[in-house]
Formats: structure tokens, C-alpha cells, sequence
């Protein structure tokens, strides 16, 4: 039986080869860790008091807003994404 929290933990799975459990481990740290279970089972560890909620929450939209902005930014310097590499020649 599946436990309804517990659901986020169904799909993660990890082949074991040459009974190397270390590296499969360490595979499974790193899903985990980029796809943030960690960072959400740590926040909800303790009491998260509202005015730290909404400073979390607004730091993550601004981080988001600076990351797409530089990516259109870089994607628009780049030579390669335009139409017309090299106008004028």
C-alpha cells in the first residue's frame, strides 16, 4: 500500500550494477537533490513562519525573472540564433 505522501518517490528508481550500491546511491542523491526533494523535505522539517514564506517565495520569482531575462539576453547576443548571422557582409 502507497501512502499518499509518499507518492513523489514512486518513479525514482535506480539500476544497481556490478553491486556498486555506492554510485547507485550517489545517482539517486543527485535526481533527488536536482529535482528538490531535499530542498522541500528541509524546509518542511520546521516551522516556516509566514514573513520567511513570503521572502522565500519572492526571492525565488526574482531569481527566476533575472535567469530568464539573461537567458534572452544570451540567446539574442548569440550569433548563431539569428536569422541573418552576419548582416552587412
Amino acid at each position: 500500500m502507497v501512502h499518499l505522501r509518499h507518492v513523489q518517490f514512486i518513479s525514482r528508481t535506480v539500476l544497481v550494477k556490478n553491486k556498486n550500491v555506492d554510485g547507485a546511491v550517489s545517482v539517486l542523491n543527485r535526481i533527488l537533490s536536482s529535482e528538490g526533494v531535499f530542498a522541500h523535505y528541509r524546509r518542511r522539517l520546521y516551522y516556516e513562519k509566514p514573513w520567511q514564506t513570503r521572502r522565500r517565495v519572492n526571492i525565488e520569482i526574482c531569481k527566476a525573472i533575472y535567469n530568464e531575462d539573461m537567458t534572452n539576453k544570451i540567446t539574442f547576443t548569440m550569433r548563431k540564433n539569428r536569422e541573418e548571422a552576419w548582416p552587412g557582409c
